[in-house]
This record gives structure tokens, sequence and C-alpha cells, in this order.
């Protein structure tokens, strides 16, 4: 068993783990490559049946490639899908020159918590990874919320040995993380493996591409010539430039990422 079969099993037990042991879960699906390998996934844990529904939250400043891509992947995987947009915060002018925090607790987390609220969700299952940035380090794999999805990070419990806490008080909300352990070479070696389709975005044209996808107006290209899978991999083994540095909203405040996670951003 290789270092792809050891967290592939270990992702699928969790995905199982938390079907098994809380009423109503949802799967975050933010259309990025993270999250469509947590989609393949869940897929492989339940025979190609997934028992929870997908929910994507649409700031409506996603790149539009994103969007077309989410619709045809949905459409072909029959997936149950949830698309949220806090029109309340559009309609009342919200957008990224609103100050960039400010736009997404608006449209990310405050929709994210419309959503727990409406549909009643117990969990939700997110494609987040510690090597991904600094905050997302201090998670556990199943990580409790309370009622306002507030995190306290602070105050987690020790998971040692693949021993997971996963009795909470009644209200709360709990966080499932089955990616946490990969990496972002991980990942892509994952997705070179198992072929999984990932938007275009990523791979190359122009000297240019994607390496972390958000909204438009504060997501920034990296130079790069890999346009492929197998090129991508490559270039992952020789850079030394953080995973989102072209994302605007990390460089707003050094703790930036720590203070929306707190406050429940996905």
């Amino acid at each position: 068993m290789d270092r792809l079969d050891m967290l592939e099993a270990q992702s699928i037990y969790i995905l199982r783990e938390a079907y098994k042991s809380f009423g109503k879960l949802g799967m975050l699906w933010s259309i990025g490559k993270d999250s469509t390998v947590m989609l393949w996934l869940a897929k492989k844990a339940f025979f190609g049946h997934c028992p929870f529904p997908f929910i994507h939250i649409d700031t409506t400043y996603k790149i539009p490639e994103m969007i077309r891509f989410r619709d045809k992947i949905a459409k072909e995987y029959n997936l149950d899908l949830i698309v949220y947009t806090n029109w309340d915060a559009i309609n009342n002018g919200m957008g990224p020159e609103k100050g960039r925090l400010v736009c997404c607790k608006a449209l990310k987390t405050d929709a994210l918590q419309h959503v727990i609220d409406k549909y009643k969700f117990e969990g939700l299952i997110v494609g987040v990874r510690r090597d991904e940035e600094g905050s997302r380090s201090k998670e556990r794999i199943f990580s409790e919320r309370n009622k306002e999805s507030e995190w306290n990070y602070t105050n987690q419990p020790p998971e040692l040995w693949d021993q997971f806490k996963t009795d909470f008080p009644k209200g709360n909300h709990i966080r499932v993380h089955p990616i946490l352990n990969w990496t972002e070479l991980d990942i892509w070696k994952y997705i070179k493996r198992e072929n999984i389709p990932v938007v275009d975005l990523y791979f190359a044209k122009n000297g240019k591409r994607y390496r972390s996808l958000g909204c438009a107006q504060c997501t920034g290209q990296i130079d790069s010539n890999a346009s492929t899978v197998d090129e991508i991999i490559e270039e992952l083994k020789h850079t030394n430039i953080n995973e989102r540095a072209g994302r605007a909203q990390d460089k707003e405040d050094a703790y930036a990422m720590q203070k929306l996670r707190k406050d429940g951003y996905m």
C-alpha cells in the first residue's frame, strides 16, 4: 500500500464514520481541485451513490469557467446539489470593493450559515488541507462549531492514532475534514492516478495558470508553463511559492484567514 492508497483509505473511513455518526450531512463543493477530489472519494466511499447533498456557495463573483464546470459535472454525476447565494447582501451592494474580508463574511460565511439553518445540517464535510494555509493546520478531522458556526481553535480535542471525537453537544454542528492530511502534491498525484476531471483554469495558457481558485476579483494567476497534470506535479516538486499566493483576501491581514474561519468561514 503506497501513500495515496493510505490517504484514500483514511478519507473513505472518515466519510463513512461521519455518515454513521451524524444525522444530516452536506458536503461543500467549491469546484476547486480539493473538493472535486473529495467528491470523487465520496462516490467511492458509498459505491457510486452519495447519500448527502453537495453545497455550492455562489458569491456571483466566481470565475465563469468554474460555474460551467460545476453545472457540467453536477449533470454528469447526477448530484443532489444545493446552490445558495446571499441575495440580500448582493442586492444591498456587497462586493469586494467593500473590503475583501467584509465581502467574504457576507457572501461566504453568512451564506453558509443561512444554508445550515435552512436545511438543519448537523455536519458539513469540507475539503481543507493542513498544508494549504496556517489556520487550516490547526484544524481537527472532526471539528466542532457552535450554533453560530464559531470555531474555538484554542480548545480542541486531540486526535491521536486516528481516534476521533464524534460525540458533540446537540445544537452545535461539526465540520468534517476527510482530506486534512493530504498535501497539494498528493492531490495532483491522485488526480493523475484516478483521471479525475478538474476545471481547465488550473492548466497554463500563455505562461499563466491558476493554482488556487476563488472569486474572479480576488484570485490571481501565477507564472507557469504547466499545461498538463504531469507538468503541474513536476512544477510543485520544485516550487517554494505559497499555494494561496494569488488569493487577495489572505493579504488583507496577517491573521485574515484565522479571523474568517473563527467566525464560521468554510
